[in-house]
């Protein structure tokens, strides 16, 4: 498919939004009540989109059904275990839905680029992980990925414009600037992580992320068009009637101690009227 031009204007993109995720609840609640185990992976260069995109999808979700594995560095244990173990250990159980933002295949692209895993260890990795998804899948969960598509201009936008946002600096990383030196190595990284994992059972799905409202919009109506949910029928729930009361009184409020009305110093103070000479 070809990258699409134009930016998808706010107003069409937040109603549609929205649409979409009154149908991500009516899925959630569909995988709650038939116990069905949904693991949905977020990948692609840095800058490319995921986190927003994942925002977007857990918004609305009961975070008890709904959560989001973003798994830091491993510790010196877990570098001793199988490498697929970590991320077994964060697999949802039934009724339950899993966002990974990023996930076992930081082998296949910043783990092989930035030389953090040998090369036997990355072609365990490439013969093992179709292997591993199929296990999964033969489980009965279902198993969707995602590749964020984003453009070396736009990337190279996107860490400018958060190098100059104190509010978003934490978001780049020293890593993240090899990124903009390694372009060709990590493009290179991921064609051939294609090659091996983009197998009938689990495809990839590419998402053109240099428009993030479309790759948001995009990224939801595929992934709930590939899930064979149905809307559940909910229990009517009512308000009880208040009984009546049997006496109690609030001890006085000097008792306690509350947080300052700091929000009492936004407001705007009464102007008296100037008095004309």
């Amino acid at each position: 498919m070809a990258a699409v031009s134009g930016r998808l204007p706010r107003k069409a993109y937040e109603k549609e939004l929205l649409s979409l995720q009154s149908e991500l609840v009516k899925l959630q609640e569909w995988v709650r009540a038939e116990g069905v185990r949904l693991v949905v992976v977020f990948e692609g260069r840095d800058a490319a989109g995921k986190g927003g995109a994942i925002k977007r999808v857990a918004e609305y979700l009961n975070p008890r059904v709904a959560r989001i594995a973003a798994l830091p560095a491993p510790t010196d244990r877990q570098r001793g275990q199988w490498y697929f173990q970590r991320y077994v250990e964060q697999l949802p159980a039934a009724g339950e839905i899993v966002l990974f933002d990023r996930s076992w295949y930081n082998r296949a692209g910043v783990e092989k680029v930035m030389g953090f895993c040998t090369q036997e260890e990355y072609w365990q990795f490439v013969h093992q992980c179709p292997i591993f998804e199929r296990m999964l899948i033969e489980a009965d969960i279902l198993l969707r990925k995602y590749w964020f598509s984003v453009s070396l201009e736009e990337q190279e936008r996107r860490f400018r414009s958060r190098l100059e946002d104190p509010m978003r600096q934490w978001k780049l990383s020293p890593m993240d600037t090899e990124s903009i030196t390694r372009w060709e190595e990590y493009s290179r990284a991921k064609d051939e992580m294609f090659v091996y994992t983009d197998i009938p059972e689990s495809p990839w799905n590419v998402v053109e992320s240099d428009d993030k409202r479309r790759a948001r919009i995009n990224m939801i109506a595929h992934l709930l068009s590939t899930v064979p949910y149905r809307e559940i029928d909910k229990p009517v729930v009512q308000l009880p009637s208040r009984p009546p009361s049997k006496g109690y009184q609030r001890p006085p409020r000097d008792l306690q101690k509350y947080v300052p009305d700091h929000a009492a110093r936004l407001e705007e103070p009464a102007r008296k009227p100037r008095k004309r000479p």
